[in-house]
């Protein structure tokens, strides 16, 4: 048996040819594996779990056959994404996963995250991300109107798109410190995460051992996912969108 994980879809109604290719990844992969992580960013926004789109219904739909099917399913909040609950959640059977948290990966103790909260060079970006992930903030924002909610959702992703155009690389990227720290206060000598959209394999020093970061990749032109497996190294894997 195998666990999967991916992150950083951004399903949205302008990208049907990522929704394609996911459908086309449970049917094809996560259909017989033991278990699938979904770390962040799963949606390019998501604005409450009254919202119901096609597209939210189909992908509902997919992830619910295949928890059927026998496979266990968990999802993170990302940056884009961060109001979906648990009604959502109970809808597909899948745990909603606090980040960050650590997993037993086939006797290796893993760390999970969605990786945004390790990029604290981007100084904007964290104030940015305290005041999102408020939960008095939050329980206001899901009251408002649903139309209210996507137009907010639109001017926050204008906001954001326009702010990082200016941004050096560097600071979009995690911290090194950040990334120690982080595995030493959980004790853990494997992390891994999404969100920088640069899928890598790092080997690092951290609880004065060897470590290992993985990073996920996005899905804008490549399908990226990492396969791990009793016994066997993660294997980070990648294939054509169009497949």
């Amino acid at each position: 048996m195998t666990t999967l994980f991916i992150s950083d879809l951004h399903l949205e109604e302008a990208r049907p040819d990522i929704t394609d290719a996911f459908l086309r990844f449970l049917d094809e992969r996560a259909k017989t594996a033991e278990r699938l992580y979904i770390l962040g960013d799963f949606f390019e926004a998501w604005i409450g779990d009254d919202e119901y789109t096609p597209l939210q219904n189909q992908v509902a739909d997919a992830l619910k056959a295949v928890r059927a099917g026998g496979t266990e399913l968990f999802l993170m909040h990302g940056n884009r994404d961060f109001l979906i609950g648990e009604d959502f959640c109970a809808r597909v059977g899948a745990t909603l996963l606090d980040d960050p948290t650590v997993v037993d990966l086939y006797g290796t103790d893993t760390l999970l995250m969605h990786g945004d909260s390790l990029c604290t060079a981007d100084v904007e970006y964290q104030k940015f991300r305290a005041s999102m992930r408020n939960r008095e903030w939050q329980q206001a924002f899901l009251k408002r109107p649903l139309a209210e909610r996507q137009l907010v959702a639109r001017q926050i992703r204008e906001i954001s798109m326009a702010r990082n155009k200016g941004k050096e690389e560097f600071i979009m990227d995690v911290t090194a410190d950040e990334v120690v720290k982080v595995m030493e206060a959980h004790g853990v000598q494997r992390l891994i995460h999404g969100h920088t959209h640069r899928p890598a394999v790092h080997e690092l020093q951290a609880n004065g051992r060897p470590a290992t970061r993985i990073v996920l990749g996005d899905w804008a032109e490549n399908i990226w996912w990492l396969e791990v497996a009793a016994g066997q190294e993660p294997q980070l894997r990648s294939e054509p969108l169009a497949g």
